[in-house]
């Protein structure tokens, strides 16, 4: 069965009453017919937000497809969340379901301001205004038709998800992605022990950054939550058991020309997420995983070792985030 996975990142946008902007979904893009029904997830709502197109920052995806869904300029304060589903595309469908990875962000409107359209909707929770917006708190929008996701997020009861595309994302064409150009959703985490040392693991000969000192995590399995694939993979690359302790960072990488075990350059995209991990009972890192795998070894450092080591740019993003 083939696999199929895409990424999407969506805005949370809460006024100081607590309510929350939510977009209902819409017909298909260049559908001539008008009819509503061509849309699966049309009338049920979401966050604001889409797919991540290649190369792209799941941070502009957010601005991108606020501006163009609410008509709002927004500014993207931080990371929230970041879940994963699996939604079926036709029941009858042999090639399975969508794997979609979601990561979700706070934004502010700098001013209050839209970029077009007059004032921020602020009517009745559900109401029809313009581009199909609706401020509502938790307990209004309990009463809407929500996609699984924004209910989650919300803290209400998850319906299932409605037939169709990947609830949540927007109708789009299937772009198939080619030979030469790879997307991958990752979760890392910045993992520490009760001695304050800092856990990290050296990439192996053969994969890109090869000889460099990385966090500890990696590519999701299809299916898989990214706190789930992430604990999963701290106990291949290391042999530690943790903990999550909360979301920090959601970080980009594009390389064009990423050469590894495929032995070609690969236009490489990668979206990471990296999570705040605790080891309360430290041992000494053994690598677990099968031969051949991505991790050449596995070592505990102090703050003060790490100056001055040859570090993956994510693992000096998430430490120099910890020592800030």
């Amino acid at each position: 069965m083939q696999e199929r996975r895409r990424i999407a990142a969506y805005g949370w946008c809460a006024d100081e009453a607590g309510r929350v902007l939510l977009v209902r979904g819409r017909r298909a893009a260049g559908d001539p017919t008008g009819d509503p029904a061509s849309d699966p997830a049309a009338g049920f709502w979401r966050l604001p937000g889409g797919v991540v197109r290649h190369a792209e920052h799941p941070a502009d995806t957010v601005v991108r497809e606020c501006a163009g869904r609410t008509g709002l300029a927004v500014a993207v304060a931080g990371i929230r969340a970041a879940v994963a589903d699996l939604t079926a595309v036709d029941p009858a469908d042999a090639a399975g379901p969508v794997h979609t990875d979601r990561l979700v962000f706070d934004v502010t409107v700098p001013g209050d301001l839209p970029l077009a359209g007059g004032a921020p909707p602020s009517g009745a929770c559900g109401g029809d205004g313009p581009g199909e917006l609706a401020w509502c708190t938790p307990q209004e929008a309990a009463t809407l038709p929500l996609v699984p996701f924004t209910a989650e997020l919300l803290g209400l009861p998850v319906p299932p998800p409605p037939a169709g595309p990947p609830s949540g994302v927007p109708v789009e064409p299937a772009v198939p992605e080619s030979a030469d150009r790879r997307q991958r959703f990752a979760a890392y985490g910045l993992v520490t022990d009760p001695d304050g040392r800092v856990l990290l693991t050296m990439i192996a000969p053969g994969y890109p950054g090869a000889g460099l000192w990385h966090l500890p995590g990696g590519g999701t399995d299809h299916g898989e939550q990214p706190v789930d694939g992430l604990l999963r993979e701290l106990v291949e690359e290391t042999g530690q058991r943790g903990r999550v302790d909360r979301l920090i960072l959601a970080d980009n990488l594009h390389n064009p020309g990423a050469v590894g075990p495929e032995g070609r350059p690969l236009d490489w995209h990668g979206v990471r997420v990296i999570y705040r991990v605790l080891v309360d009972e430290p041992t000494g890192p053994v690598v677990t995983e099968q031969a051949g795998g991505s991790t050449a070894s596995a070592a505990w450092f102090t703050y003060s070792q790490l100056s001055g080591l040859a570090m993956t740019d994510v693992a000096v993003l998430a430490t120099g985030w910890a020592v800030g």
